[in-house]
């Protein structure tokens, strides 16, 4: 057998000891150390590297998906201490409320939640999610889905919306949110 097509494995692994290496949690460093084992022929390696973007891929879905779930919360709730904790800082956020125009910067988004929450709207209200998807590529993800919202009051309809979020210091934040009328 040619020595450059036998599978390589590190030192220790063979035996059941961990390797020393220290983890690599990025995908794209992951990306270029699959391609760097799949070219050097280190199949073992390839397909540790191939388990890893696949459990980091699903951890950034899930952590994705639990972030919207936080703001559908505080949403529900009319919390806005919540809301302002989910909402990434700085000028770059900003929201579009059904039937408004663009809100741009933290300061002036928390303030149309504000406005949204002190609405006399009996919260709790019902929010039901409907074709939720949930896409990530690297620090940014998003959500797409369709908004069926009630309030004890009345009804505001169908809205689709779209939910950004980025990842800061290991921890999505929301940092646009787009919501339009569907007219049935």
């Amino acid at each position: 057998m040619h020595p450059s097509t036998l599978a390589r494995v590190k030192s220790g692994e063979a035996e059941g000891r961990p390797s020393t290496e220290e983890p690599t949690f990025d995908e794209q460093t992951l990306l270029r150390e699959l391609e760097k084992a799949i070219n050097d022929e280190d199949y073992n390696r390839a397909a540790k590297l191939r388990d890893d973007l696949r459990v980091l891929h699903d951890d950034s879905n899930a952590s994705v998906i639990s972030a919207n779930a936080r703001f559908y919360h505080a949403f529900r709730n009319g919390d806005l201490a919540e809301m302002q904790s989910i909402w990434a800082k700085g000028d770059h956020v900003y929201v579009v409320h059904p039937g408004a125009s663009r809100i741009s910067g933290y300061e002036l988004v928390i303030d149309s939640w504000e406005i949204v929450c002190g609405v006399d709207h009996e919260f709790p209200i019902q929010i039901d999610l409907k074709d939720v998807e949930v896409h990530v590529r690297g620090d940014v993800g998003y959500v797409t889905c369709m908004e069926v919202v009630k309030t004890r009051g009345g009804n505001w309809g169908k809205q689709t919306a779209t939910n950004v979020f980025e990842k800061i210091d290991e921890k999505w934040f929301i940092c646009i949110h787009h919501a339009s009328h569907i007219n049935d």
